[in-house]
């Protein structure tokens, strides 16, 4: 599978960007007009560059409004395609992009636009080039990828072929079978996107909110095959408008950009029987059925220990080689890590996985080539592979036990007998994005992991939206919500989102609430406007609201079940949520977050 991406995705100078696609592996890069024009390099320098660092440069684009006009119009578009022809030639280029007509478009006959392509062919052909026409979604006229074939058709010239956009093909709705009845070879070129839905005009839409294959709601799998069964053969090439790309590092990107074709080719191949054996599958994914621990680092973590131990968690003593501690409550672990912490207030590090393989998982992390976390391990103790998420937790993998504890928590010492808790375990793990990382974390989760994307949703904050994305393992073991703060909070904070978070499911959490303020705990206190609120959108008893008053329990129900929880203080840049699921209520107690954010603004 031959992989390529336009220079527009990512950020910097045309060189930065072809240095940033080698090392992320790509094989070529079409090479966008505005890039070109505003390098410093001459054409041939770039095509030397290109050439050293062993990328080949597979389309030049865009030209656009070349068909469906008048004579006189249309002898001014072969006067500069004649230029830019003999610029390709320069570069090395033998296909160029030419776009349906979007602005001087007069003309709504095929016999016209066909006979333009077919003189445009023409000129090319004499300079050894191809043309690739692509329907723009908002083309004036041509705006169906179908419509664009049969004028090619009609043109019947060997230099002239189509181009297949997933954009412009999936945002319009448009039907991908067609794609079967076009020969292989007179699909010149791919270029993949993906999108969320977003209501919008499909111009903006494009040229903004445009993802990477994996992040949105497109079915690329789907297309893409259907276009590898038509026998296409050349370039899988990414073309990807989006500002926060194009605002971060190209090298990070790029990484990122290659990560997504090779889920796509993998999702593909699963998808097809009889893929090409060009296409390699990723070893099988394992996803977690739970989360193993989650690990505070901290110079000082007195703070947090004093803190469970009124939640009623129990210290199971101090690693054996290591400045680390582990306390526990039934199912549920924390780590806490003073080591090479110098300065650091109290932060989530780290996120363990129970997975039933694996040696599948990192061999699928290593194919998919996310960085990896190291961590010195001795020889008799248990070694855990681990990869650095995009917004830099660290997130581990373990065998799951048979029964009983994992055999990690054997090298703990001199820990005390666990106490009776109604703490059973963790419900799910709240990860703060930056705003330049949530997509490439959805990515990261999902290609590694198999985790799905449940829900997104946006939670009103006292300094603006919370965006909020919920990404879930298939047995519902593992719940992530991916949080990213308002961009004002976002930039207050050098770009850290929010506080991270642990959340604990109890059979209890009255009970836990309790006895947590019996051993001298003090929750995150909801105010009295919450309350009259509850009182008055469900139907609780008097007792009932004065009971979640009086311990400062968020509530919220659904036609599934109730979900009750309270928060502790942030300490640092972590606190804990206590929750109580009742039958199969499945969210999150959204309506409770607003009120949760102010509260913690107020602190």
């Amino acid at each position: 599978m031959k992989t390529s991406m336009a220079t527009v995705c990512i950020s910097g100078t045309l060189a930065d960007k072809l240095h940033a696609c080698a090392e992320a592996g790509f094989d070529g890069v079409e090479i966008f007009e505005p890039d070109l024009l505003a390098a410093p390099e001459s054409p041939e320098e770039i095509a030397a560059l290109a050439g050293r660092l062993g990328l080949s440069l597979d389309l030049y684009q865009p030209m656009r409004d070349v068909e469906g006009v008048y004579d006189e119009a249309f002898a001014a578009v072969l006067r500069r395609a004649d230029a830019k022809f003999r610029l390709m030639r320069r570069l090395g280029i033998d296909l160029v992009l030419c776009c349906s007509n979007v602005a001087t478009a007069t003309i709504d006959d095929d016999a016209v636009s066909a006979d333009q392509l077919r003189r445009l062919g023409d000129l090319a052909a004499g300079y050894g080039i191809r043309i690739a026409f692509e329907a723009l979604a908002w083309g004036r006229f041509i705006d169906d990828y179908r419509r664009a074939w049969r004028i090619v058709e009609l043109a019947d010239h060997p230099a002239v072929g189509v181009c297949l956009d997933s954009f412009h093909i999936l945002s319009r709705g448009h039907d991908p079978a067609a794609i079967s009845g076009i020969p292989g070879e007179k699909i010149f070129f791919v270029q993949l996107a993906d999108a969320p839905r977003l209501s919008m005009d499909v111009l903006s839409w494009s040229r903004h909110h445009r993802l990477f294959p994996g992040e949105g709601d497109f079915d690329l799998t789907d297309f893409t095959a259907r276009i590898v069964d038509a026998g296409y053969t050349g370039p899988w090439s990414l073309e990807v408008f989006n500002d926060t790309f194009r605002q971060t590092d190209a090298r990070r990107t790029a990484r990122h950009a290659r990560r997504s074709l090779r889920w796509l080719e993998d999702a593909v191949s699963r998808a097809m029987p009889d893929a090409p054996a060009e296409l390699q599958m990723l070893p099988d994914s394992a996803a977690p059925s739970a989360v193993d621990f989650v690990e505070v680092k901290a110079e000082d973590t007195s703070a947090i220990e004093e803190l469970l131990g009124q939640l009623g968690f129990t210290s199971r003593g101090r690693h054996r080689t290591k400045p680390v501690t582990l306390w526990t409550a039934g199912e549920a672990r924390v780590v806490l890590n003073e080591q090479h912490a110098r300065g650091w207030e109290p932060r989530l590090a780290a996120i363990g996985l129970e997975v039933d393989d694996a040696e599948a998982v990192d061999l699928r992390m290593r194919e998919l080539g996310v960085p990896r976390a190291y961590r010195r391990t001795y020889a008799t103790e248990e070694r855990l592979d681990g990869a650095i998420a995009p917004d830099g937790t660290e997130v581990y993998w373990a065998q799951a036990a048979d029964e009983g504890d994992p055999a990690w928590v054997r090298e703990f010492e001199h820990g005390e007998p666990e106490l009776a808790t109604e703490i059973t375990g963790v419900d799910h793990v709240s990860l703060s994005q930056p705003w330049d990382a949530v997509e490439e974390a959805t990515l990261f989760y999902t290609a590694g992991f198999a985790l799905r994307v449940d829900s997104s949703t946006d939670v009103p904050g006292p300094q603006g939206l919370v965006a909020s994305r919920v990404l879930v393992a298939p047995g519902g073991g593992v719940r992530l919500p991916l949080n990213v703060a308002p961009p004002i909070l976002a930039a207050e904070r050098a770009g850290v989102a929010l506080p991270q978070h642990v959340a604990f499911v109890c059979a209890d959490v009255r009970a836990v609430a309790r006895a947590a303020r019996e051993r001298g705990f003090a929750p995150l206190e909801m105010p009295a406007n919450y309350y009259d609120d509850i009182a008055a959108r469900f139907a609780l008893s008097e007792a009932d609201v004065d009971e979640l008053r009086d311990l400062h329990l968020g509530y919220d129900q659904d036609a599934a079940g109730e979900y009750l929880h309270f928060y502790t203080r942030t300490i640092g840049e972590v606190f804990f949520e206590f929750v109580e699921r009742v039958d199969a209520y499945a969210g999150f107690g959204a309506g409770t977050a607003p009120v949760r954010l102010t509260a913690q603004g107020r602190r």
